[in-house]
């Protein structure tokens, strides 16, 4: 019997669209360029699970739409396929990484064919493509040739550099060094979080509580020498751009925490005596504000310079250059063991607000050039080296953390600002008036800024400043499973490296990754790639022998600019051609995970940025359009509790103990939770409760997939149980694309359920071989039919361009409801309908359309469009009662509700006449008959 069967349906039209291309995008616009893209995948070994479908089946369903309204669809997918996972089953199997990334690759490439989305796969690329990363590593280059001309707000050509007149006549190797600390792309010594166990280098958000996120390896801050990007010269650029895109208010604000722009003044603290202090403050009137502090000058940044009479202490990050020489010989042993001891922290751990407050006196002290007064320096992990200069001027009286700090090491405290009278004994950082501070005296805090800003600037002593949280992009890995840097180190009479350095010619490129027989890590900072053979580490050019770079620049490289590759990823003589690019950039429509608000866009827009200042590329911004899909969660899991005598005790009785335990919470008894079966429960409103006993309620909560929990969905079980058709449906029908989802089979089943609705509307499942229904005909449509037919089409349409797919597909389903009673369904009005299934549920609707007679695939048939006047709701009469008798009438869509229907009755001016001097005692609403108004 010709039943729906999508294992028999869905490969079919999957083979068809691979043979015949027919989403491969187009070499000449028609209509309007439309890019659509999703954040690539990593293809871990694991597969896809049924959480990364969300994203992709929401831009499928855009590409299509855009497609069947006439427009050219570029719709790409790649893989980012550079990173620590492969090279960790190396290390466990001695397999190389490409082997088991290129098998990873096929196996996410194999799924995601099997879940029909229209991907041009002609334009398919993973980030460790040879071909690919041979022009990452080119666009390293440019950055590697750009300097920040700050006056110009642009990125320029390092020989375009000016060179001061002091360094020319140091010679040539003198101008080499000095560029090299101006370039984009630099190498300086950076406190990293090292992991020995993994041996590498990890960003921050790859360490939790001190440990690496993966393998849960000790992690230590140590210093070493890192390439480094400069992408703190464009942070006042992507703040201020973030306003010309169409993204949601959130991601921004997530950026501009990130850049943390802050507008404070720079001040300098001399280090020694009273009487030294004095002859350098006369020094300094002379000179004005130096560009660079010496040894004995300690400069911090303030955002509230108004408080600097208050500052009774300095301190400094555990990392902090100075503190070698600052320390005395009688606290170094003190010293040495605190900052071993802050090495084992993570950021994160130390920026703790409740954490307790730990130190150690350097033994130095630096004069406060307010008022010459000496302040001990003292260091402490609470200041971190990334911020500001990694140096503070401590003010107790208006920093929390300052004030904890003084509190545990009897420091003193000194209001700058007047509290409001009861203010407890704390810091104030709230508003009011300057006190204890001189001239400063009795001024607001905005005008004491200024005041004492134009003061340090007449002395020499500080200069107003914008300062960023962002810090330069840490751009160096001790791995092996990374592009490598294009870059020579020049080589000393001693055979070791100068610090000169020169790059690989262009006409070498790729620098290709060698081979080596052992991935493991050393247990220090050494790149893996230090143990290649020497023709590849010691390269030869020029006749002068030269070593390679060996660490792998991170996983952020590929993804930073894969989007301009996927616009012309043939080519090979430049990274995307430029007439190409000005045709499709920007990107219409970026989807993806909101784990990448900040680093992974942050990243992308500053390489872009650079590109277009270099000419590279067209447009400032990449993405015009973004969207964060929300998670989906594993299915929801229940809790119901049994007390000492094994009695059910309701959810909302329960709390936890310090130990995270289960106990009544009147009592602090324990109770023993007990994990329930779906079957177990029902809902009460917004409340899940016991089937067996609707007055004990029961904990529910969805927990993100994951092995540990056993609550991970692959999608393959999904397709083979259901298809394709019905994950992709059941995923956009979950709700909003943006909210956090839990996962369920019994929803999966219900849109399975209208699938068979659909065919079962269209096909004669009784019928030996396959035919329309009978009900299915070239009988016209009655009015009732086609004013569905065009209110279905006007919703979908408008649905499908504000990203509400789950109302387009409840309006789909109202339809088929609607029709699936009628007894003629006219192949004028299910033609339409099946357009309008078809981005949703495309295998289905091109079976459909084939049976209904076509012989051409429905991807280019144009889109439905609905006529206005059909489409417009019919507005009923509702009489309006006052006193029971019928004052007025107004007119409402029918289905209004009882609040909406009472609303537009109250908001009726003839009504608002009518009640005027009443009081309304009470109001009757029959929705869809009548609004009575009980007054007097």
């Amino acid at each position: 019997m010709p039943k729906y069967n999508p294992a028999e349906i869905e490969p079919n039209w999957q083979r068809y669209w691979e043979t015949h291309k027919t989403f491969r995008t187009p070499e000449q616009i028609r209509g309007q360029k439309v890019y659509i893209l999703d954040m690539f995948p990593y293809p871990s070994g694991k597969g896809l699970h049924v959480g990364h479908p969300e994203g992709y089946t929401a831009t499928d369903i855009v590409a299509r739409y855009q497609r069947m309204l006439g427009n050219s669809v570029l719709h790409p997918m790649g893989f980012d396929a550079f990173g620590l996972p492969a090279e960790e089953y190396a290390i466990a199997t001695n397999t190389p990484p490409r082997e088991s990334t290129e098998r990873d690759i096929a196996n996410f490439r194999r799924q995601l064919k099997m879940l029909g989305f229209s991907y041009d796969w002609e334009r398919e690329l993973a980030t460790t493509d040879v071909e690919y990363f041979r022009w990452t590593q080119w666009i390293f280059l440019v950055l590697f040739d750009t300097w920040y001309d700050a006056d110009a707000e642009r990125g320029r050509p390092i020989d375009e550099l000016p060179i001061p007149n002091q360094v020319q006549q140091q010679g040539p190797d003198a101008v080499r060094r000095y560029q090299d600390q101006n370039r984009l792309a630099f190498q300086a010594e950076a406190p990293v979080n090292w992991c020995p166990g993994l041996g590498t280098v990890l960003a921050n958000e790859e360490v939790i509580n001190g440990r690496s996120e993966r393998g849960n390896h000790p992690v230590q801050r140590t210093p070493l020498r890192q390439w480094m990007l400069r992408i703190t010269a464009y942070a006042d650029r992507l703040e201020r751009d973030l306003d010309s895109l169409d993204w949601s208010d959130g991601i921004k604000k997530l950026q501009r925490d990130w850049i943390g722009r802050s507008v404070g003044a720079e001040v300098d603290f001399y280090v020694g005596s009273t009487e030294q202090f004095a002859a350098w403050t006369q020094q300094r009137t002379k000179s004005g504000f130096v560009a660079s502090p010496t040894d004995n000058e300690l400069r911090i940044y303030t955002t509230r310079p108004d408080t600097l009479f208050g500052a009774t202490y300095m301190v400094l990050a555990p990392e902090h250059p100075f503190v070698e020489t600052l320390t005395t010989e009688q606290q170094r042993a003190a010293v040495n063991q605190y900052r071993e001891q802050a090495s084992f922290k993570s950021d994160r751990e130390r920026q703790e607000e409740k954490k307790k407050k730990t130190g150690v006196f350097t033994g130095s002290y630096a004069v406060n050039p307010v008022n010459g007064k000496q302040v001990p320096i003292w260091i402490a992990d609470y200041v971190l080296i990334n911020y500001g200069t990694g140096a503070i001027m401590a003010v107790p009286g208006q920093d929390q953390r300052d004030w904890e700090f003084a509190k545990a090491f009897g420091l003193p405290i000194v209001r700058t600002v007047q509290p409001p009278d009861g203010f407890p004994d704390d810091a104030y950082s709230g508003d009011g008036h300057a006190i204890n501070s001189d001239f400063l005296n009795g001024l607001k805090i905005d005008a004491a800024k200024q005041s004492i800003v134009q003061w340090l600037s007449e002395r020499g002593f500080g200069r107003a400043a914008v300062n960023y949280k962002l810090r330069d992009w840490l751009f160096s890995r001790q791995r092996f499973w990374g592009e490598p840097f294009p870059i020579l180190h020049e080589l000393g009479d001693d055979g070791k490296p100068n610090g000169l350095m020169r790059t690989v010619p262009i006409d070498q490129l790729p620098v290709d990754l060698p081979k080596i027989e052992d991935y493991r890590p050393h247990g220090r900072p050494e790149p893996p790639l230090g143990k290649a053979d020497e023709s590849w580490l010691y390269p030869v050019l020029d006749g002068r022998r030269y070593k390679r770079e060996t660490n792998t620049m991170p996983q952020w490289a590929g993804s930073c600019w894969y989007f301009l590759r996927f616009i012309d990823n043939k080519n090979g003589k430049v990274f995307v051609d430029r007439e190409m690019e000005k045709l499709w950039m920007p990107i219409d429509l970026y989807v993806g995970g909101a784990e990448h608000a900040v680093l992974h866009l942050l990243y992308s827009r500053f390489w872009h940025k650079v590109l277009f200042d270099r000419g590279h590329v067209s447009t400032v911004e990449p993405f015009r359009k973004l969207v964060n899909q929300g998670m989906i969660l594993g299915e929801m899991e229940y809790t119901g509790y049994r007390d000492f005598d094994e009695k059910w005790i309701s959810s909302d009785q329960v709390s936890e103990d310090d130990d995270n335990q289960a106990v009544l919470a009147l009592t602090g008894a324990s109770v023993t939770p007990v994990r329930l079966i779906p079957d177990q429960v029902e809902k009460q409103g917004d409340v899940f409760v016991l089937k067996s006993n609707p007055e004990i309620r029961v904990a529910s909560r969805a927990y993100k997939m994951s092995k540990a929990r056993g609550n991970v969905v692959n999608p393959d079980e999904i397709v083979a149980d259901y298809g394709a058709d019905s994950l992709r449906l059941y995923e956009m029908f979950m709700g909003p694309l943006e909210a956090t989802k839990p996962w369920s089979m019994t929803g999966v089943n219900g849109v399975r359920g209208f699938l068979d609705r659909v065919w079962r509307m269209l096909i004669d499942e009784r019928a030996e071989a396959m035919q329309l229904a009978a009900a299915v005909g070239d009988q016209p449509a009655t009015d009732e039919q086609l004013r569905l037919l065009h209110k279905t089409i006007r919703a979908v349409t408008a649905d499908i361009e504000s990203l509400g797919f789950n109302t387009a597909i409840a309006r789909m389903m109202e339809f088929v409801n609607y029709f699936t009673k009628q007894s003629a369904r006219p192949k004028t009005v299910m033609e339409p309908f099946i357009l309008l299934l078809a981005p949703f549920a495309p295998h289905l609707a091109e079976e459909l359309w084939r049976i209904l007679g076509h012989s051409q695939t429905l991807a280019y048939e144009l889109w439905p469009k609905f006529d206005e006047a059909l489409a417009r709701d019919e507005l009923i009469e509702i009489p309006i009662q006052i006193k029971g008798k019928v004052r007025t009438k107004i007119q409402v869509p029918p289905g209004i509700s009882k609040d909406a229907l009472e609303q537009a009755a109250r908001c009726d001016d003839r009504v608002v006449e009518l009640l005027q001097g009443m009081t309304v005692q009470k109001v009757i609403v029959v929705p869809d008959r009548l609004v009575n108004f009980v007054a007097s």
